[in-house]
């Protein structure tokens, strides 16, 4: 009897490439398309503002796209899609190190953040295809952690091979081409839900309809963008603060990114074993509380100290917030829906460009307390938003 405890228990491979593939992915966009504004500004010589607009506009058709994504890899299988648009994120990729006109360059970049937007959802929909319920979270959180691992390593690659230099972008493109067959040719469907009934599946635009008439999705859609708006570009308004009011300021902020690359790194599997206990919608609000905590904690700090010990707490409620908030959508979704639902909830994405605009906007004509406080609002916002949902489900 117990010979297929083990089997069962056994890390099914597409979860394993899916992890791997994503650390490697991650590193990859981390040493290439995170320096993309050094590249605008030193070879084109683009303007902070014109630099904004276009790396926000990248984001902003990745969220609209991933709706249709996700209802479409429903019908066509997420194999076919996730190589698709890694095969896409290849191509783009290599146009960005080539490119010697702005036109070409916007475009590829354009192509590149939105096909990078469509690989998150895509990816965690695929994962859970290849996992039982129990050990969904546990996946999530190793796929998290390599995510993190992948941002800790590859700035500093970008740094020492030379920042957005061609042969890091050439160097991008075969790995996401190779991630691309690999995971083509290597995942095979399972079927984690076999007494699930069948169901037709419908149309693309039925299924995006179909997602958003779920209520309890739309508001954890909308708890999700403004958690986004805090944590997913937390560097584009804390730089600035550090740098404007502090005598070190870039140094404290450099200290500060390997601060949440390495808690991230020690701390996600207490995070993961916390959710596993106390559960998810329990998880999430201590998340936010750290969240609002470190806000508040940014406000009056003046030395380092204090700026590294609010960067640990803001870390820690990332790391319980992040996923929680995937074992949430998951928690409503089956096999049939699932694309939809990752797709559908992939608009929180837009949260990376409110954060920084009115992070942003609040910082230069309030100043910094005023900009901690705006996202501390947003947190317990978006955690209203999450317990409107779970109260749906009832």
């Amino acid at each position: 009897m117990a010979e297929p405890e083990v089997s069962k228990d056994r890390i099914p491979p597409g979860v394993l490439l899916l992890t791997v593939g994503t650390g490697f992915v991650t590193l990859t966009r981390a040493m290439t398309l995170s320096f993309l504004a050094v590249k605008l500004q030193q070879t084109f010589g683009l303007t902070p503002t014109m630099i904004g607009f276009l790396l926000g506009f990248g984001s902003l058709t990745g969220a609209i796209a991933g709706p249709f994504a996700g209802a479409l890899s429903d019908r066509t299988g997420r194999k076919v899609m996730l190589s698709l648009v890694l095969g896409t994120l290849s191509i783009s990729t290599l146009v960005l190190g080539l490119a010697e006109s702005v036109l070409l360059f916007s475009v590829a970049q354009c192509v590149a953040a939105t096909a990078m937007s469509l690989y998150g959802p895509l990816s965690r929909a695929l994962m859970s295809d290849l996992c039982t319920e129990r050990t969904r979270l546990k996946y999530f959180s190793w796929r998290y952690t390599a995510s993190n691992a992948g941002w800790v390593v590859g700035p500093l690659i970008g740094v020492g091979a030379g920042l957005a230099s061609t042969p890091l972008f050439i160097v991008g493109a075969c790995v996401y081409g190779a991630m691309a067959l690999l995971l083509y040719r290597s995942y095979r469907p399972a079927a984690v839900d076999p007494d699930e009934p069948k169901v037709s599946t419908p149309g693309v635009i039925a299924s995006i309809r179909e997602a958003f008439g779920n209520s309890t999705l739309v508001f954890f859609t909308l708890g999700s963008t403004l958690f986004v708006a805090v944590y997913g570009q937390w560097s584009a308004t804390l730089a600035p603060y550090l740098v404007k009011n502090m005598k070190d300021g870039a140094t404290i902020y450099a200290y500060l990114l390997s601060i949440n690359g390495l808690v991230v790194l020690t701390a996600s599997a207490f995070a993961r074993q916390t959710i596993e206990r106390v559960g998810s919608i329990r998880a999430l609000l201590l998340g936010s509380g750290l969240l609002v905590v470190s806000q508040l904690c940014f406000s009056v700090s003046d030395r380092l100290a204090g700026f590294a010990a609010s960067m640990v707490v803001f870390t820690l409620g990332e790391i319980l917030v992040v996923p929680a908030e995937y074992m949430l959508v998951d928690s409503i979704s089956c096999a049939k829906n699932r694309g939809r639902s990752f797709g559908a909830h992939s608009l929180s994405a837009v949260g990376g460009f409110i954060g920084p605009t009115f992070g942003g906007a609040a910082l230069e004509l309030l100043g910094g307390s005023a900009m901690f406080l705006l996202f501390a609002a947003f947190i317990i916002s978006g955690t209203l938003f999450f317990f409107a949902g779970v109260g749906k489900q009832r």
